[in-house]
């Protein structure tokens, strides 16, 4: 596609969002050139919760299918369409509900904590959610003498049990992404780059390894929490583990410092599905349109309302 075309896409998106009063959401792990058409950047969560105050008519959601289900649960009044429905989460997919049911019969009285990394599915036989930013206060808000299971993310899950002492029963599910990074890759960054702060997702594999942990260099944050880092940092150098895509809103924000990817291979070819000449076929079609039946919202809708209870 010629820098020509580029244009005209990006002219005819910004006239039809303005005919059709829709606002595009994207996530940091979009490709560049949808960071950079979104009015709304961010995390899963965060860009459900700017769905449920934006007064537009139609949301056009740049992720993968869970966070446009959760923007609609959300937001039942508002149209949410997807550049492309096609595009799935290795995680989210890793569990169904009756996965959940099962576990409960076993386990009456136990607490379903899923992450926000779920379908809405999921998400109607949970008691309540959380994010990778708020998932340590969530477990810490439920009594310790409740037994609990946490679905789907076995590596957010050990990191959640290292920092709070719980013992949760973990699904065994993970990002397909951050799965390879392993606590053997942590300290061959360590080792190649030995100024730099190493920013780590809690989906990564090496999240419940204590020893990576405590390594001076090392943080654990949620996407957001590593933006948070990099406006009270004074380091100029930082090595990020997660999603590779993160780093182009990282690199607008902070021009004078280096952000290292975790590799060629730290991309999600879900994420990739979605293109400028999809955007532009959604907005123009109003579709493939997310909607979740009013069954399973309102169900999936109290896990959610619970979490955001939280303080």
């Amino acid at each position: 596609m010629g820098e020509v075309s580029i244009e005209k896409i990006v002219s005819e998106i910004k006239r039809l969002k303005k005919e059709k009063n829709a606002v595009i959401l994207a996530h940091y792990y979009s490709r560049p050139e949808i960071q950079d058409i979104s009015d709304f950047l961010g995390d899963s969560l965060g860009l459900s919760q700017e769905a449920g105050r934006t007064d537009a008519k139609i949301i056009l959601f740049c992720g993968v299918n869970f966070m446009a289900e959760t923007a609609s649960i959300i937001s039942p009044d508002k149209k949410v369409i997807v550049p492309d429905n096609r595009a799935g989460c290795s995680l989210a997919e890793s569990i169904t509900g009756e996965d959940i049911c099962k576990w409960r019969k076993q386990n009456p009285g136990g607490v379903v904590v899923s992450y926000i990394n779920t379908t809405a599915e999921v998400k109607a036989h949970s008691d309540i959610c959380c994010t990778s930013a708020n998932a340590i206060e969530v477990v810490e808000s439920i009594p310790r003498s409740k037994k609990i299971f946490f679905v789907p993310d076995k590596n957010l899950g050990a990191y959640i049990n290292l920092k709070s002492g719980r013992n949760m029963e973990l699904w065994n599910g993970d990002c397909c992404v951050h799965e390879q990074f392993d606590s053997a890759s942590i300290l061959e960054m360590i080792e190649k780059y030995p100024q730099a702060d190493i920013l780590i997702h809690p989906e990564s594999n090496c999240s419940g390894d204590p020893e990576i942990l405590a390594l001076p260099q090392t943080y654990y944050y949620s996407t957001s929490g590593m933006f948070k880092h990099l406006k009270s940092s004074t380091k100029k150098q930082f090595v990020i583990m997660t999603e590779k895509e993160i780093i182009h809103q990282m690199q607008k924000e902070h021009p004078h410092k280096e952000f290292i990817p975790a590799g060629n291979h730290a991309i999600c070819g879900q994420m990739k599905k979605n293109t400028l000449e999809k955007v532009l076929l959604a907005l123009q079609n109003e579709s493939p349109e997310i909607r979740i039946p009013d069954e399973i919202r309102d169900r999936a809708w109290f896990p959610i309302k619970k979490m955001l209870e939280v303080k």
